[in-house]
This record gives C-alpha cells, sequence and structure tokens, in this order.
C-alpha cells in the first residue's frame, strides 16, 4: 500500500500534529510505502518507533542511533547526520571496534587471525578486550550508550573471549581450595571475571562461578555453602560499587573468615579499601597471586 501520508492536512496549521499522527494509523493498518519527508523529525521519530515496537529493528539498533542524533529540536527541525552508537571509536583496532559494536561473528573471527598471528591470549584480552569495554562503560555511564549496546558489547566480548579460551593452556596444577566469583548485582559485565576464573582453575583452585548481575544473598550463601576462604567480586560501572559494598558487608556478617579480593575497570586501592574489600587486584593475574597467598596461609 502506497500512500502520500502528509497531503490531506493541507491548509491546516501545525501540520506535524495531523501527520505524524496519521502516520501512526497508517502503519497499523499496514501502510508498506509511505511517502514523506525523511528530514521531518515527527514522523521519523514515529518510524523509528514503529519499527522497534513491531520486532523489525534488531536490537533497537536504529532507534538508538535515531535517537541519539536528535539534539534540542524544534518539530520541523531536519534530521541531524547520524552519531553511530553513541561510542568514540576512533584509534579502536579492528577487534575492539566489533566489540564496541556488538559484532560477535566478527570480533570472534577477529580474534581468531590474532591467535593465528602469534598473539598472546591473555594479552589479547588485556590490551583489546579489556579497553572496549571500559569504552562501551564510560559511554553507558555517560548516557551515549545505552542497554541493548551495553548487552551487544558483553555478548561480542563473550564471543571472542570463547575463541581465546580455547587457545589457553591447560593447567595441571593439584587441587587447592574453593573460590566464589561473582560479577555483582546490577552489572552484567563478566568477561573480567572470567579471565580471573580461567585462570584460577589453571593455578588449581576450586571456583564456583555465580555468573552475572548476582545479588549480595546469594553470593554470600554460596560462600557459607562452600566454606569458601575467597571469594572475588567484579564490576566494570560505578554505578554497581554499592551493590559490591553491601555484598562485602554482607559476608563479614555471615562468612568473617572469607578473605574478598575485588576488580574491576572503576576500582582503585583506595576505593576497595573504603568498600571493606581486603585486596584489590588491578588484573587477573593479581587476583591469582592473592588467592594463592591467601591458600599458602590457610
Amino acid at each position: 500500500t502506497s500512500l502520500g501520508v502528509s497531503n490531506f492536512s493541507f491548509g491546516l496549521p501545525k501540520r506535524y500534529i495531523f501527520n505524524s499522527t496519521f502516520f501512526s494509523i497508517a502503519l497499523s493498518h499496514w501502510l508498506s510505502a509511505a511517502i514523506i519527508n525523511p528530514f521531518y523529525v515527527e514522523m521519523m521519530k514515529v518510524y523509528h518507533a514503529f519499527c522497534t515496537l513491531n520486532g523489525l529493528d534488531e536490537s533497537c539498533k536504529a532507534y538508538i542511533d535515531y535517537a541519539s542524533s536528535l539534539p534540542q529540536y524544534t518539530p520541523s527541525a531536519a534530521v541531524p547526520g547520524g552519531s553511530g552508537n553513541g561510542v568514540v571509536t576512533e584509534e579502536k583496532s579492528e577487534l575492539q571496534s566489533a566489540v564496541i559494536k556488538g559484532l560477535g561473528e566478527s570480533a570472534a573471527a577477529k580474534t581468531a587471525l590474532l591467535l593465528n598471528a602469534g598473539k598472546d591470549p591473555l594479552s589479547l584480552v588485556e590490551e583489546e578486550i579489556i579497553p572496549a569495554l571500559n569504552t562501551v562503560g564510560e559511554g553507558f555511564e555517560a548516557k551515549r550508550v545505552y542497554l541493548p549496546q551495553l548487552l551487544m558489547s558483553a555478548e561480542a566480548a563473550g564471543a571472542a573471549f570463547e575463541v581465546i579460551k580455547a587457545n589457553m593452556p591447560k593447567g595441571g596444577s593439584a587441587k587447592k581450595c574453593d573460590f566464589v566469583l561473582a560479577t555483582v548485582k546490577g552489572d552484567i559485565h563478566d568477561i573480567g571475571k572470567n579471565i580471573v576464573k580461567l585462570l584460577l582453575q589453571n593455578y588449581g583452585f576450586e571456583v564456583s562461578d555465580l555468573g552475572r548481575d548476582v545479588p549480595p544473598e546469594e553470593i554470600a550463601r554460596e560462600v557459607v555453602r562452600l566454606h569458601a576462604p575467597l571469594a572475588g567480586l567484579s564490576a566494570l560501572m560505578t554505578t554497581t560499587v554499592p551493590a559490591m559494598e553491601e555484598t562485602i558487608q554482607l559476608l563479614r556478617l555471615e562468612a568473617p573468615w572469607c578473605k574478598v579480593v575485588v576488580g574491576g575497570a572503576v576500582l582503585t586501592k583506595e576505593y576497595a579499601d573504603a568498600i571493606g574489600a581486603d585486596h584489590y587486584a588491578k588484573d587477573a593475574m593479581e587476583a591469582v597471586r592473592y588467592a594463592e597467598a591467601v591458600f599458602a596461609g590457610i
């Protein structure tokens, strides 16, 4: 069905009110070929919202791109150029760009190419994947990046990490103590946690990985169940650090024997001390070294 959407409002004041509403009604009645002005903001708002609500815009990509491009505007303002996914990507490698844009297949393929070219697996994580996730996290906190993009980037990083994990050497150490690991409530990032898990397992620790967005009560319950001497908490966003502090306080009450090591892009040693952690690990190997020291003293 083809329609010149704005024809009916000729001669009326504030035509954008009628045009955008009529456009919405026509779309809901299966209009498939609309003749409109694509620089007309009110019409394009309806178009992008309709496509998203009707499952025609995968992961809200087009809507987010469009909405991010809108400045303060008047109803007749022209649509400015798109701003991509809200993340500044200059000076990024191909792998980092793939993670930032949430392109899982591309991230996995580029990771495989780098590994085949001799890149060290752990260096690849530290130099490529973690910086890309930090960029996305900063964009999310600055409200330039939205939740669907955050999730897509996390999934792309996960796809790359699966390739990396398959290329990591298998550890043969004797089994050591239990280590409970989790990304705290409200935080959906788990790539850093997964790296710590892999290294801990290689060094012989029995890791109970609770996943991401884990409530304090669930973490404390698992530590008590295992009588684990160690717990590791991860957070990438400043908004989720209070949940980390809450978890530490609960562990002090219910599992006072447990040593808590924390890490994540937004943390510092001073911050870790302030929220009551036993140790701040700036990277995965530092978490392993601390776990080794605690185990040696048990």
